[in-house]
């Protein structure tokens, strides 16, 4: 069964969810803050207009220095009556707009021409309590008359009487609660219509992260091919994010292609050591047990089994010495660099290959001095190992050439024979450990160990070959000490 993540759409945990219910408390905390600052100025504004005409007209009755017997009596200032004094015959309002009362130094409400003050005069009376305290204050103040809020002032006439002029804010209010209501549900609107629109956005803009969910569960089920695609509009952070990702899995399907490839490498080496340690152990221990049991009665017979066993050790010992050297180059031994004469080695190694095979007819192009920076004992190990390879491998009467020379900032060493020559399946596993063509002869590292000294000095090695056209192995060195990495 496929592993599956869960799905960015499930639960209020995902993603999406967290983003759009962000979004949602951001412009419902922007719709709060944007009322509540318009509500107030409003308020503010509204506040201004009443206590601006209330001012002004304390203001003008307090410059008119009139007394309450004067305000009766002079006919001029009906208008003042008719503000002042209540037509009783008139039924009162409960919330009146404006409330006049004239009231005594102590608070106590009084009638003007004889008539009673009215339940909204004396409330109003009540409600402000110290008269003079407030004629004091510039600004008006509130008060609830009746459960519902005015704003008053009160001014002092030239007798000592106070009159209090209050007006109604219930307008205000009742005005301030509607722009409320308007406000709040035209917020709750656009926080919908945002928590929709969020929605839909998101979903566009978080399916390459579905991708990547579906790509990463594809290839943690095996399939190390699985890419993620690219979408149609993709944003610039999620596509750093897809293309870092992929080059991830790229690096991971390498690693393990090569621990994949190197796992099998290594079972096949300890396979290959094992059967090649094995058949000379088989070799001493089958002529130990003759001896033992005393079949090996003759001298001759004895030294023959003595020969053989010290002929399957030293095979054992270089054996193991390859094996030893090829482990030392996988763990990239520090070589000893200096200038070397190579053409002096190309023409060491061609001598002692007419000292081995004086009847092969050997060749060599490496005349004069040619330096090279390299560790000198590993120059003699390629060319023994290749000069090896052609003596093992060949015919003695089969032509060698062995040169070598500088082009292009890089040294070219060749060793090229005119033998048999190998097919190309044959040719592509030339380099690996304890692989032998045809079943030859020799343990099969010699050119492992070639490829793995010239890797070491930062070069390459190729061959090139065909049956009947014989084998050239071809060894390219820089001229510099190559640096590690």
């Amino acid at each position: 069964m496929m592993l599956r993540l869960p799905n960015c759409e499930r639960g209020v945990h995902s993603l999406r969810a967290k983003l759009t219910l962000t979004n949602v408390a951001l412009l419902a905390l922007g719709i709060v803050a944007t009322t509540a600052i318009s509500l107030m100025g409003m308020r503010y504004y509204l506040l201004a207009q009443v206590d601006g005409e209330l001012t002004k007209m304390r203001d003008s009755l307090a410059g008119s220095q009139l007394t309450l017997r004067q305000i009766d009596s002079l006919s001029a200032l009906g208008f003042v009556r008719d503000r002042l004094v209540p037509d009783d015959t008139a039924k009162e309002r409960s919330t009146p707009d404006s409330i006049y009362a004239a009231v005594d130094n102590r608070g106590a409400a009084v009638g003007i021409f004889g008539v009673k003050p009215t339940e909204a005069q004396v409330g109003l009376a009540s409600a402000v309590g110290d008269a003079p305290a407030l004629a004091r204050h510039t600004d008006p103040g509130d008060v609830t008359v009746h459960g519902d809020s005015y704003r008053v002032t009160a001014v002092r006439l030239s007798d000592g009487t106070y009159v209090l002029m209050a007006t109604s804010t219930e307008a205000l209010h009742t005005g301030m609660g509607k722009a409320l209501r308007l406000d709040l549900a035209f917020g709750t609107l656009l926080i919908v219509l945002l928590a929709w629109l969020t929605m839909l956005s998101l979903r566009r803009r978080l399916l390459p992260l579905e991708d990547m969910v579906e790509t990463s569960s594809a290839i943690a089920e095996g399939d190390l091919t699985r890419r993620v695609p690219s979408s149609h509009h993709p944003t610039q952070e999620v596509e750093q994010l897809r293309v870092a990702l992929n080059s991830m899995l790229h690096q991971v399907e390498s690693a393990y292609r090569t621990r994949e490839h190197s796992a099998a490498q290594l079972r096949r080496f300890v396979a290959d050591a094992s059967h090649e340690l094995r058949t000379p152990l088989s070799a001493i221990r089958g002529y130990l047990q003759l001896y033992d049991k005393g079949m090996l009665t003759e001298p001759d017979e004895r030294k023959r089994a003595w020969d053989r066993m010290n002929a399957e050790a030293d095979r054992m010992g270089r054996l193991v010495d390859e094996l030893l050297m090829l482990a030392r180059l996988d763990q990239q031994p520090e070589l000893r660099f200096r200038s070397v004469d190579l053409s002096r080695l190309v023409r060491d190694a061609a001598e002692d290959l007419r000292v081995q095979q004086p009847e092969r007819p050997v060749t060599v192009g490496a005349d004069g001095s040619l330096l090279v920076r390299a560790d000198e004992s590993g120059l003699r190990q390629i060319l023994g190992n290749l000069v090896t390879n052609v003596r093992t491998h060949t015919p003695a009467d089969v032509p060698v050439r062995l040169g070598v020379e500088r082009e292009d900032g890089v040294v070219r060493l060749c060793v090229a024979d005119q033998g048999p020559g190998l097919c190309q399946d044959d040719a592509a596993r030339i380099f690996d450990r304890f692989f032998r063509a045809g079943g030859g002869a020799g343990s099969g590292l010699g050119l492992a160990i070639v490829q793995g000294v010239v890797k070491a000095h930062g070069g390459e090695v190729a061959v090139r070959t065909a049956p009947g056209e014989g084998l050239a192995v071809t060894v390219t060195l820089p001229t510099r000490t190559p640096v590690p990495s």
